[in-house]
């Protein structure tokens, strides 16, 4: 019992050891032949192509996301209008070594005359099955479950 113990887990080290999922080269930026540059055009895997904020695409999902999710879990009518005056908050605003995503607000009134602000990120990469850019969103006064709770701040920069 205890030798195959011991062969499991030298099997195992063995195995990150000679690059399994990820080695310690993909997380440098020198030194190793499969680092590469910040400065290159891709990095680890990423392009850094994304929707602009003021994509309507990017606007539909979340008008589509947020009329779904207030009529499924809150029981409420509310739905969002065109967005105005998209403004981008910051682009790769954690570094080059991380998941692309672009920042962005907006306003939008909601069909009971309230306007409110909008934050979203776009992430590539991140959709279903890595398909496509993944968008996450808030509208402020509607964080009802407190996910990116104080104010949207966790769905910005």
């Amino acid at each position: 019992m205890r030798n195959a113990l011991i062969a499991a887990a030298a099997g195992a080290l063995f195995c990150v050891a000679s690059g399994g999922a990820a080695s310690a080269a993909d997380y440098g930026y020198g030194g190793g032949s499969t680092a590469r540059s910040p400065s290159s055009s891709f990095y680890r895997g990423f392009t850094g192509r994304l929707p602009s904020c003021a994509d309507a695409h990017v606007h539909r999902q979340i008008r589509d996301a947020f009329a779904k999710r207030e009529r499924m879990y809150w029981h409420s009518g509310l739905a969002l209008s065109d967005f105005v005056r998209p403004a981008e908050l910051g682009y790769r605003s954690w570094g080059v070594e991380f998941i692309p995503r672009r920042f962005c607000s907006a306003e939008a009134y909601t069909n009971d005359g309230v306007r409110r602000h909008v934050y979203w990120l776009v992430a590539e990469g991140q959709q279903w099955l890595s398909l496509g850019p993944g968008v996450d969103w808030c509208v402020t006064g509607l964080d009802r479950n407190y996910a990116y709770a104080p104010g949207c701040k966790m769905a910005r920069p």
